[in-house]
């Protein structure tokens, strides 16, 4: 069925259809949509697990810490200083190996205050153990909430499915919203291996002395390296039964590409227009979107980088004394590899600027006419 939604109520009718037990809502500018349109569609009976208003971000993350402790399918949705504020139970959730999925709607951190968008507070949380998915429509959005618990069900930890505030929460698109009975089939219920159940007494969140730790740890670790595959596996099954794949990145024109434009999110939409003119004017511009940020998907990268070829990065976000953040991981993640392409960074649309067609193919052209040094960031507001 073919509806025109917003990216917030694309991203509550994937946790419906994924058959959600247990909602924490907390609202925050811009993903206060996603909670209301759950509790609209809990009043009505459309929606029959549990919804459940808290008092804070912190309290929200911490419910569902317990919630799917219990084996509950659990969701819930945060933005910019929410995100900040549930930053200590992240990481309690993906040490405790639990498949909670989050709707993540990118708004620039304060101070000063800013209700608009850039990806620092999504991209901040990079070392707490959640896998990480950014959206470029709000069709993805949906998509990717249904396959996240997929995924996350399968390797034990939890997903944060990112799109950008007001770019995709608050613009309406035509969305095909899957029918109840083929989501099902894709997505069967939560089985968890492990629970807490009073009839079968477990610990759970004990200490861990260093030799536990350090273990438990590898172990975390390999499930993450393990997730980049079942990502790729789930994306296919998921075209395979819906008519649309998706992998870690998405490759547009990159096959002869001289340069290729490194974007992610919404900006990997109005990529595909810059790459279109510009081989309109005769260059051979690609865009490779990274889809995935956790786990980073270099093998899927390399494979359309061809030899020879320049990397162009857009970055909406910035880790202060460090850089754009998808340039520095591109650096780290190309250092001694055989390919090792020059990688140009640039740091564009903080707070919610826009980032236009023009202002990408003129990042396009900086790197092609070689008019800033690779290894280190310009910064622009608007094409010149």
């Amino acid at each position: 069925m073919k509806k025109v939604l917003m990216g917030n109520h694309a991203a509550a009718m994937g946790a419906m259809l994924a058959r959600v037990d247990v909602v924490a809502a907390y609202p925050i500018t811009p993903q206060t949509q996603s909670v209301e349109l759950l509790a609209e569609l809990h009043a009505s009976g459309r929606f029959q697990g549990q919804f459940i208003p808290v008092e804070s971000e912190h309290s929200a993350m911490a419910l569902l810490l317990g919630a799917a402790t219990s084996g509950a399918r659990t969701f819930t949705s945060t933005s910019s200083q929410g995100l900040a504020y549930m930053h200590e139970l992240l990481h309690w959730v993906s040490g405790a190996r639990l498949p909670v999925v989050m709707t993540e709607v990118n708004r620039a951190l304060a101070a000063p205050w800013n209700l608009w968008t850039d990806q620092t507070d999504s991209l901040s949380q990079r070392d707490t153990g959640w896998m990480q998915f950014y959206c470029s429509n709000n069709q993805e959005v949906l998509d990717s909430v249904l396959m996240a618990y997929k995924v996350a069900e399968n390797v034990r930890l939890p997903a944060m499915v990112v799109l950008e505030g007001f770019t995709l929460s608050h613009t309406y698109e035509p969305v095909e919203v899957p029918d109840q009975q083929d989501v099902d089939r894709f997505l069967p219920p939560y089985r968890p291996s492990q629970v807490l159940d009073w009839k079968r007494p477990l610990s759970f969140g004990a200490l861990a002395g260093p030799k536990d730790y350090f273990r438990l740890r590898r172990r975390m670790a390999a499930d993450m390296e393990r997730a980049g595959e079942i990502i790729e596996e789930v994306g296919r099954e998921f075209g395979e039964q819906f008519g649309r794949s998706y992998g870690s990145v998405d490759p547009y024109r990159c096959e002869d590409a001289d340069v290729v434009l490194v974007t992610s999110g919404a900006v990997g939409s109005t990529a595909l227009e810059a790459v279109d003119e510009l081989r309109r004017g005769g260059f051979k511009a690609g865009n490779l979107r990274v889809r995935c940020f956790r786990p980073f998907p270099l093998r899927a990268i390399r494979r359309w980088v061809r030899p020879g070829a320049r990397l162009a990065v857009v970055d909406r976000n910035y880790s202060m004394g460090g850089g754009g953040i998808f340039f520095q991981e591109l650096k780290a993640a190309f250092y001694g590899d055989s390919l090792r392409p020059p990688i140009y960074g640039t740091v564009v649309g903080l707070g919610g600027g826009d980032v236009t067609p023009e202002l990408l193919q003129e990042i396009w052209r900086d790197a092609h006419q070689e008019r800033v040094d690779p290894g280190r960031e310009a910064w622009l507001e608007e094409a010149r």
